[in-house]
Formats: structure tokens, sequence, C-alpha cells
């Protein structure tokens, strides 16, 4: 059962984080800030400047009394010891802010707009260090664990990108709708009605292999090895669009929330764990595949191409309200998962332990 925290907001909650203290930070629309303590008790309160709506907040990995948060074209970074007037104010973004990430260093700080832009702040000299650009609305971008110049990025242009801030331009790119046309030619009339517009992802703790939510109700997992990343395993995950994918700290276990109001949990490391092949193997293998394909039916060109038919959450959630946002917590010793919807309140539900 889910025990709801109320009493912090009174408009729909867009996005969640947890601190290393266990501190949760919610923000909604109109300008709503809230820190709640373990229990779902809100003890502190913010109204951001220009009631603009929260859509993006976040911890500092090596100061956790340091959050960043988006308000429209806007980040404010402020101490939550003393939740006041913003320590210090970004703006450069042109259009609203989707996304916040910060590196494991706390030394960038990147934000994705729906003008497709990421600019990456470099937080010790306190400018834009780079720009790097979607052609469509930039829904996420996440930095990969322990590599700090490296960063990941998903957008409404279909596109998920690997990104080096050495670099303007991004390592790989791969179009989600062209890979699933090249592989599905043979049913690919359905791709135009509900096509994978990317939502959301995540990376894993290793840093090597991450996850994509789109709107076409699929999970990818992508392995990054090099300059370049490939997709490991896809899978339909919800009936209608995915709005959030978040790995947790276990290697391969991965949430995942829907506009279907399902929060699902996958463990998806007895896919991902062994496929550790070079490169140049799998190229050879990808075009083996395609050989193939072009000899094979649909159904079995589909396993070929990665999709898995008989990938199973572990955990089912009902929630029942589309999914804003999804985070997980440590609270009173057990695991919970929180959810934010396009209610004023947030939702705990127990996980498994792993």
């Amino acid at each position: 059962m889910a025990v709801k925290w109320s009493g912090g907001h009174s408009s729909s909650v867009l996005c969640l984080n947890v601190s290393a203290e266990g501190l949760v930070a919610s923000g909604a629309e109109r300008g709503e800030l809230v820190l709640w303590d373990g229990g779902g008790s809100p003890v502190a309160q913010l109204r951001l400047p220009q009631a603009e709506d929260v859509t993006s907040v976040l911890f500092s990995a090596r100061s956790p009394s340091t959050l960043y948060t988006s308000h429209g074209e806007t980040i404010s970074v402020l101490d939550v010891r003393s939740l006041q007037e913003p320590l210090q104010r970004f703006h450069v973004n042109e259009e609203e802010i989707n996304c916040l990430s910060v590196n494991d260093t706390d030394s960038f700080l990147a934000a994705a707009d729906d003008s497709g832009a990421i600019k990456v702040v470099d937080l010790e000299s306190k400018k834009v260090s780079r720009s790097l650009r979607h052609s469509n609305i930039c829904s996420s971008v996440a930095f990969r664990p322990q590599r700090p110049q490296s960063l990941v990025s998903c957008g409404l242009d279909m596109q998920v990108m690997l990104w080096n801030l050495q670099k303007a331009r991004p390592l790989w790119t791969m179009n989600l709708q062209e890979c699933d046309m090249e592989e599905e030619s043979s049913q690919s009339a359905g791709q135009f009605f509900n096509p994978p517009l990317a939502h959301s992802l995540s990376v894993a703790s290793c840093g090597n292999v991450f996850g994509c939510g789109a709107q076409d109700g699929k999970i990818r997992i992508f392995r990054v090895t090099g300059v370049r990343f490939e997709r490991e395993l896809e899978f339909q995950a919800h009936s209608l669009g995915v709005s959030q994918v978040l790995f947790m700290p276990e290697e391969y276990w991965l949430l995942s929330g829907g506009n279907d109001g399902k929060v699902l949990l996958w463990d998806v490391s007895s896919n991902v764990g062994k496929q550790q092949k070079s490169p140049a193997k799998s190229l050879h293998r990808k075009k083996a595949q395609a050989a193939a394909s072009s000899r094979k039916d649909g159904k079995l060109n589909k396993v070929a191409s990665n999709e898995q038919p008989g990938v199973v959450p572990k955990l089912s959630i009902e929630h029942g309200e589309k999914v804003n946002w999804l985070s997980c917590a440590e609270i009173k010793g057990s695991r919970r998962v929180l959810v934010a919807d396009q209610t004023s309140s947030v939702s705990a539900y127990p996980l498994p332990e792993p």
C-alpha cells in the first residue's frame, strides 16, 4: 500500500530527488518547493520567484546541503539548511528547463531545455563551458557515474546521444525511429502513430549501462563501449508512454513509471550483465543478423534485434495516476519508491530487498 505524503504542495508535483542524508526535495507547479523528512512530513517550504513550475530538483553529490532547482529558464542553487533566497542563480537557458544533472565531482551542471539545448555550466567559474544540442525538445540529460566529462541525453527528436565535454558534437547518436524501422520494416506502419519520442534516461551505477524510456511504451537498454553505445535490450514495458526510468543502486534494477499509471521494477541483470562483447564483434553480429533478417519472418527478426518478449517485471504497482517523476529512498531501514504524479501529494511504496 502507498503511504501518501501530503500537506506540502497545493498543485501537481513534477519532480523529486533524495539527498545522501535522506532528505527528500519535491518541486511542483507554481514555484512550489518542499523538503520532507524520511517520515513524509514537510520540514521546509519555499515559493520560487515568478511562481514558475519547478521542473527539476537535484542534490549535490558532494555536498548534500546544496540543492539545484530549475524553474522556467532559471537554475537556482539553494542551501537546504536555510531554505531562503538562492545562493546563486544561473540564467543560461533560453527556454524552459526539463532536466538537471550534476557530475560526480560537482564540477559541471547540465541543464536540458525545450529548445533542444543542453547548457553545461562550469560550477567553479560559474560560466557556460559547453552548449550541446538536440533538434527538438531535450527531455533528459545524465552525467555518467565515475566519468565526470561524459554524459548522455535524449529528446523528442527521437535521438539518444553520448557526449564528451571536450567536444561540441556528440560522440555517438542513435535515432530510435530509424532503428525500429530498419528492424521492423514489415510492421513499421505502427511506428508513425506511436513514434519513440524519448522522455527519460538513467545511467546505472557502473556508468556503462543506461536505460531510456519512450512514448511507444518501450524501454531500451544501451551499453557504452569507448566512444559509442549499442542497444543491448529492448522490451515493451508500459501500454502508454514511459515517462520515467530510474536505475537503482543495485547494478541493474530499473524502475519505470508510465502514462498508464503503473510503476514497475525490472531486473535486467541477466540481459545486460553478460553482454560484454567487443564493438567489432558486435558490429559483425549485427551485419549477420541484418542479412539473416531478410530471409526470416518478422517474429524471428524481432528476437534477433534484441527485443526480448519475455522480460517480466519483478514488481508491479498499480499507481493509478500518470507518473511525473520517480525517486528511491531508504526510510527507516527499508527502501521505498517515491512517486510524483498529477496530484499534490507524493506516494511512497515499499520495494523488495536485493
